[in-house]
């Protein structure tokens, strides 16, 4: 099963992504254009051009994890950065998935230790 720890690294594809790609597809991706070694234990997340369906990747010990979602009404929002890839952490990619706008919400100022990418 999928262990989403705290210090597990957390990338979204910022462009739209064709979601037909598999695992290797996916894999390709990660390495060409975020620039990320996708056997490093971290997710990837994509999501297609309407933003209604994602893919998220990641290796675990022995093969790729590749999870799917449709949603039958609405949209996801996805960030618009630039740059081919955005840091999430944990409670964001949470809420994101839950169907929550993080630009209408506000972050409280915590002690956040920063974690280097992998």
């Amino acid at each position: 099963m999928i262990g989403l720890l705290p210090t597990t690294a957390i990338f979204l594809a910022t462009a739209p992504t064709d979601l037909r790609k598999a695992y290797d597809g996916l894999a390709v991706l990660v390495r060409q254009s975020l620039g990320q070694d996708p056997l490093n234990g971290s997710l990837y997340v994509f999501c297609n051009r309407r933003r209604d369906r994602i893919k998220i990747l990641f290796w675990e010990e022995g093969g790729y994890w590749l999870c799917a979602r449709r949603l039958e009404q609405g949209t996801f929002r996805w960030p618009q950065k630039e740059g081919a890839c955005a840091r999430y952490r944990r409670e964001e990619l949470l809420l994101l998935l839950g169907g929550i706008d993080l630009k209408q919400t506000q972050e409280r100022k915590w002690y956040r230790r920063e974690v280097k990418n992998r």
